[in-house]
């Protein structure tokens, strides 16, 4: 017996309903452009940033719209070597999500890899933070936006900078000219590592 018999929850989806949601995309009411910056320096890095762009791309009234290349990071705020090196990447997505259910969802995929926050700038399987949301700024200290330290990070500005050239950090104007100021310091690309856009 195959499992989807067996099991009653696992039906395929029909092909209509495939062509709904596929047009639903395009007439989604208000859909914002966000960045999210996903980060590891715990377990299988590679494997934790493609399951972050899986769920989120699994995510309800949410499209992945494109995933920037991988690079390598020394991780910020600690002593050197004192933690494993990150791999760094940052997706672009278009959502109907308000923000706040954004960051809860963004939440949700960082505890089931496991991430634990028992220390700031600790080591952790996975990070997944809302780097920008569409033009908004806001100072509330559950979700700032855009990320306060985005514009310090050359590990959020060049994979952004790869996949939006053109992209401007609410505030901060283009990341193009921040990455500039920052510099590539403890940055380094791994073209031998790829990150897969959600069918």
């Amino acid at each position: 017996m195959k499992p989807s018999q067996s099991d009653p929850t696992v039906q395929p989806v029909p092909a209509s309903v495939v062509e709904t949601v596929d047009a639903a995309d395009t007439t989604l009411s208000n859909p914002r452009w966000a960045v999210v910056a996903l980060g590891a320096n715990l377990g299988n890095r590679l494997e934790n940033l493609q399951g972050a762009v899986d769920a989120l791309a699994d995510t309800p009234g949410l499209r992945v719209k494109a995933v920037s290349p991988v690079y390598e990071t020394e991780p910020w705020g600690v002593e050197p070597g004192s933690q494993p090196s990150y791999l760094n990447a940052v997706a672009l997505v278009k959502t109907t999500l308000p923000p706040s259910s954004l960051l809860e969802r963004a939440q949700a995929v960082e505890e089931a890899f496991h991430r634990v926050r028992d220390e700031r700038w600790g080591a952790r399987t996975l990070d997944v933070d809302i780097v920008a949301y569409a033009d908004v700024v806001s100072d509330d200290p559950v979700l700032t936006l855009p990320h306060p330290r985005a514009h310090q990070r050359a590990f959020v500005l060049a994979p952004w900078h790869d996949v939006d050239p053109e992209a401007r950090l609410p505030g901060h104007g283009p990341v193009t000219a921040l990455l500039a100021a920052v510099g590539p310091t403890g940055l380094t690309p791994r073209p031998d590592l790829e990150l897969r856009l959600p069918e």
